[in-house]
């Protein structure tokens, strides 16, 4: 499903503790930066912003932050499963758990609005998200990368 690279193994935590929102996109922001501290700050401030615009959050417990970035030269993921789920004014009104980040290159529209799409087309899959509310970080990553399968109800 995913690009090889834009999501690795190192990039999904697990029954992370963030408490809200907030926290969340930060958690992300530092998923995203790969260890680049000060890249990190400036992703936060791109998701949030993106974030003010309308809530990411898709419903059935998945939310999809994401944003552009200049000076990123190809796309990035990472993936969060939330110890407790937190409210992310999602469509549905219900707390979020899973949560897909994403970042693309600024320039990179088209790419883009595809990984939107396909990542919701994915997530919309109901098996797939029980799947993982279970996985360890090895099944989770496969699920994320190697699956496009699952059933859409």
């Amino acid at each position: 499903m995913l690009d090889q690279g834009i999501l690795e193994p190192g990039g999904i935590r697990l029954d992370d503790p963030s408490p809200s929102k907030k926290r969340v996109l930060e958690r992300a922001a530092q998923i995203l930066s790969r260890g680049n501290g000060d890249m990190g700050v400036a992703i936060f401030e791109r998701l949030l912003e993106r974030e003010r615009l309308g809530s990411t959050g898709l419903g059935g417990g998945v939310a999809l932050p994401h944003a552009r970035m200049p000076g990123l030269s190809q796309s990035r993921a990472g993936f969060l499963r939330l110890a407790r789920p937190v409210d992310f004014d999602s469509v549905d009104g219900k707390p979020v758990d899973l949560v897909f980040a994403l970042l693309v290159p600024e320039d990179a529209t088209e790419e883009h609005l595809k990984l939107l799409a396909e990542l919701a087309r994915l997530f919309h899959g109901q098996s797939l998200r029980e799947e993982l509310r279970k996985a360890g970080v090895e099944q989770a990553y496969k699920l994320l990368t190697e699956s496009s399968n699952h059933d859409a109800a």
